[in-house]
């Protein structure tokens, strides 16, 4: 016989539904921690780098991204490094949106890590200021599940960039 009072969660012991709740806990705390120090090394080293005008847009969420493409952008003057800007935001919020297509999004969400990649990497070497040191920082963040990143970008956020 049709027993018509099936529950979703009975399969589901107290201690699972405990170990679930504990867990999506600990991962917005630490979503809102990633947040804010990736938001206070932004500022930080735009203020210090000569982009005190810009340097708020890295506490918007979602928007802070700009913050990085701002200090990674190759120009010669202040036109030209804005231009650079826009056009990897623009490149960056394509990606995002082509990864929800399906079958094309794994490429596109590949892409995007290879395009965060390189600009990490570029953050990176205008720290260090030596291509070798900042493929090791980019290696030594991976290892470090990206604690290397918030370490060392708090230690260089306020000084300027040796590259």
């Amino acid at each position: 016989m049709y027993d018509s009072s099936y529950n979703e969660f009975d399969g589901l012991d107290g201690l699972d539904v405990e170990f679930l709740i504990i867990m999506l806990i600990c991962i917005a705390l630490i979503s809102i921690a990633d947040y804010l120090i990736n938001s206070l090394i932004y500022y930080q080293a735009s203020k210090a780098n000569g982009f005190s005008k810009q340097a708020y847009i890295a506490w918007i969420p979602l928007v802070g991204v700009y913050n990085l493409f701002l200090l990674t952008a190759k120009g010669d003057d202040d036109a030209s490094v804005r231009a650079a800007t826009k056009k990897n935001v623009l490149i960056y919020v394509g990606l995002i949106l082509v990864s929800f297509i399906p079958f094309l999004g794994i490429i596109a969400s590949l892409g995007l890590f290879g395009f965060t990649l390189y600009f990490t990497y570029r953050l990176f070497y205008r720290w260090s200021g030596e291509p070798g040191r900042a493929v090791l920082y980019i290696i030594l963040s991976f290892i470090t599940f990206g604690l290397f990143y918030f370490i060392y970008g708090l230690m260089k956020m306020n000084k300027p960039f040796v590259a």
